[in-house]
């Protein structure tokens, strides 16, 4: 298999564990997974009595050979998770960090 196919089977993996963690049966956890554009979204959609639950919780892209973490709600983190499973840091991005300060993390800056 080879290295893109790989990161993308990772990422779903994971998001689909994600999704099954759902405390509150008044939310679902749907996942987007959009493999020509390389886009992975995990978003929580439901109703807390009269309260409206929507929000992207993870939310991966590939680019360029990279996965670039665009938004992580989790408490393990996503990054954490994939080095786990073998993806060098050297090929995640922390996006949701600001440019100027990914050089000072262990994972790649672009």
């Amino acid at each position: 298999m080879d290295t893109l196919t790989q990161y993308r089977q990772h990422i779903k993996t994971l998001l689909n564990e994600r999704a099954k963690l759902v405390w509150d049966k008044r939310i679902q956890a749907k996942t987007l997974f959009d493999p020509e554009s390389d886009r992975y979204q995990l978003v929580y959609v439901g109703w807390r009595n009269s309260e409206r639950v929507y929000g992207v919780i993870l939310h991966a892209d590939i680019i360029n050979g990279k996965i670039w973490i665009q938004q992580d709600g989790t408490e393990q983190g996503l990054a954490n998770q994939l080095v786990e499973l073998g993806v060098p840091k050297h090929d995640i991005v922390l996006a949701f960090d600001p440019p100027n300060l990914r050089q000072y993390t262990e994972f790649a800056s672009h």
